[in-house]
């Protein structure tokens, strides 16, 4: 089972409809259980056959074998002290990309001083085994089952057969290619991308996300 932790925003959301139309079962996490109801039921109304369900954040990371962090930046650190004992030995997918927004600038990248999002959440959980991924992916795309969502998917992690396994599930969502980033410090780089392409969206109104030329399948 999958579970997304802070699952009722866009890219949880969009992350699990697309898995869940892939065939993996999975639960939808939220400090309210109502709402994670509501968002699986909204997710099951667009995938009928599909297995999704709700539960609070402590209970969908208890019951997952997959652990997906969705929460905005700032709300990493007081999820990772509510449910951290259930994350032990559990690949965990950090798809946060920590930034803000400023009148005249747009999107930009916030400072994380353990590096970035993805290593912060590794010293947060130490017994865990986490990955950066999909930052890049546009939520709007994900969300919408009817369209593709071209691009590739960087991951990143110190823990070699987590990664492949995060590789893997990309790999299940139609015209998504992983893309291995080596070592979880590289995740800073990736999740800075993700102001950029949020500006880039704003001026040429597209849902834009990221190829690496040279790679071969």
């Amino acid at each position: 089972m999958l579970a997304f932790l802070g699952g009722t925003g866009p890219e949880g959301k969009g992350l699990a409809l697309r898995l869940a139309l892939a065939g993996e079962e999975v639960v939808i996490g939220s400090r309210d259980a109502g709402r994670a109801a509501t968002a699986a039921g909204e997710l099951s109304g667009l995938a009928p056959e599909a297995r999704i369900s709700g539960a609070e954040n402590a209970d969908a990371a208890a019951r997952a074998d997959t652990v997906f962090l969705t929460v905005p930046y700032e709300g990493q650190r007081p999820l990772l002290e509510g449910v951290g004992e259930h994350l032990a030995g559990k690949v965990v997918v950090n798809v946060i990309a920590p930034m803000g927004f400023q009148r005249g600038r747009g999107a930009f990248a916030v400072d994380v001083s353990a590096g970035s999002a993805a290593e912060e959440s590794q010293e947060l959980a130490p017994e865990a085994l986490v990955v950066s991924a999909f930052q890049n992916v546009s939520a709007e795309e994900l969300l919408n089952p009817d369209v593709s969502v071209p691009g590739d998917v960087v991951v990143c992690s110190d823990h070699a057969e987590a990664k492949k396994a995060v590789m893997d599930l990309a790999q299940r969502i139609p015209d998504l290619r992983p893309v291995d980033g080596g070592s979880l410090a590289n995740s800073r780089y990736v999740e800075q991308i993700t102001p950029l392409l949020v500006n880039i969206n704003r001026i040429y109104r597209i849902h834009a996300g990221i190829r690496i030329v040279g790679v071969e399948d």
